[in-house]
């Protein structure tokens, strides 16, 4: 019998919860990071490299990490994981807010609250998410996914009001108190699968569930394996369009504030600037995502990114506010195919191994977000410009569409053994 929580369906409470989540983790770390930038690195000393360096460093962790959560998450489920990650995240940034060299920096920031960031923000909820709903899970992915942008615009300028009139290490205990008194209650109403809780995936019916798996939309609950899918050209088609669009993105949003003060904006236009760009994404997720249940989900991400290529152009040619800003709106529309294309490995690989296949992918196109920012720390510590990255980054946005268009041609799965 289906069971209803206050007449809505108890999977949308769970994008609502893991939604809460994210948007703690986008706020306090994603985004909070850009805000620590400058003001850490000028008190330690550290050119923009070395600073990178260990943002790039986490995210090698999330690479190694990623089959190993994958496995955790398809046996355990999500909460174990999500309440492992604030818990540790909450004790790191109290502990960043009292280092007082380089090396403590990285080992505070890879260690702690870095480690499970990964596997506690990104893999979990979307595993959540594929979990609870099939029809509905790029609907469902993209709510969750636009916390995301959310947390950037409710957050992470408090974040920064904070760092900016009292210094950057009470912003680094205003974030660790956050995780623990926040995060913790939200990580302990997440519960496994509908099927746990006596429902179905999308809160359908048993008649409604039995008809449409036995029809042609069966397809929807196919059971591929983690082996089968590294066989199949979709598997590695996602993964390299994945590492080049999270190269791009990532030394963008990393060197974002010391991009906007390159081009001439003051540090306070700049983070406000940041602002607009983490409401943009959140607002371009949420309608572009929508939609994505009902179109062509390849050749959706490659436009996107073929337009987000051609937006970088603006900041190597335009030298007043509203190139930037233009240059902003169109860029922000990258965040908008991480939930699409989650949701496209879902369509494709179906619910049971989604968590491991995920992890697996993870180990390869993770690098990509790992040499993205150092790179783009060593190009302007060598040329004080950011011009070469950003010409670097129109050529791998178009590449990445050109993989993500290919995809239209490579939905028919891999045959079992």
């Amino acid at each position: 019998m289906l069971k209803k929580f206050s007449g809505l369906f108890y999977g949308w409470h769970m994008v609502g919860a893991s939604a809460a989540v994210r948007l703690l983790g986008a706020g306090l770390h994603s985004y909070g990071f850009t805000v620590f930038f400058l003001p850490l690195s000028q008190e330690l000393n550290l050119s923009r490299t070395a600073t990178s360096f260990a943002f790039s460093l986490a995210r090698a962790e999330g690479a190694i990490e990623g089959p190993i959560v994958g496995h955790l998450l398809d046996r355990y489920g999500p909460r174990p994981v999500m309440l492992a990650t604030v818990i540790m995240m909450g004790v790191g940034y109290l502990l960043l807010s009292q280092i007082q060299n380089y090396w403590s920096f990285v080992l505070v920031y890879t260690v702690l609250i870095s480690l499970t960031h990964s596997g506690g923000f990104m893999h979990a909820p979307m595993t959540l998410i594929n979990t609870w709903f099939i029809r509905l899970r790029a609907r469902a992915m993209t709510v969750n996914s636009a916390a995301y942008g959310l947390g950037g615009v409710l957050i992470a300028p408090i974040l920064s009001m904070i760092v900016h009139s009292w210094g950057w290490r009470w912003g680094a205990a205003f974030a660790g108190v956050s995780f623990l008194v926040f995060g913790i209650p939200l990580c302990l109403t997440i519960r496994r699968s509908p099927e746990s809780m006596g429902l179905l995936p999308d809160g359908e019916t048993q008649q409604a569930f039995h008809d449409r798996t036995t029809s042609a939309e069966a397809i929807s609950e196919i059971e591929i394996t983690p082996r089968q899918a590294m066989r199949s050209f979709a598997f590695w088609a996602l993964v390299f369009g994945a590492a080049v669009r999270n190269a791009s993105y990532h030394a963008i949003s990393t060197h974002f504030i010391p991009m906007m003060i390159w081009k001439g904006m003051s540090p306070q236009q700049a983070t406000l600037l940041l602002s607009a760009f983490a409401f943009l994404g959140f607002t371009s997720t949420v309608l572009i995502g929508w939609l994505a249940d009902s179109m062509n989900k390849p050749r959706m991400i490659s436009a996107i990114l073929f337009i987000a290529g051609g937006s970088i152009l603006l900041p190597i040619f335009g030298t007043s506010m509203a190139p930037l800003l233009l240059f902003t709106l169109l860029f922000t529309t990258v965040e908008s195919t991480y939930p699409v294309a989650w949701a496209m490995v879902g369509d494709i690989f179906g619910r049971k191994h989604f968590a491991k296949i995920r992890g697996y992918m993870s180990m390869f196109y993770v690098w990509g977000s790992v040499a993205g920012p150092v790179i783009t720390g060593a190009i302007w510590d060598r040329y004080q410009t950011y011009e070469p990255m950003l010409w670097g980054l129109v050529a791998m946005f178009f590449l990445s569409g050109i993989f993500y268009s290919l995809l239209g041609k490579s939905w028919v799965r891999p045959r079992p053994r």
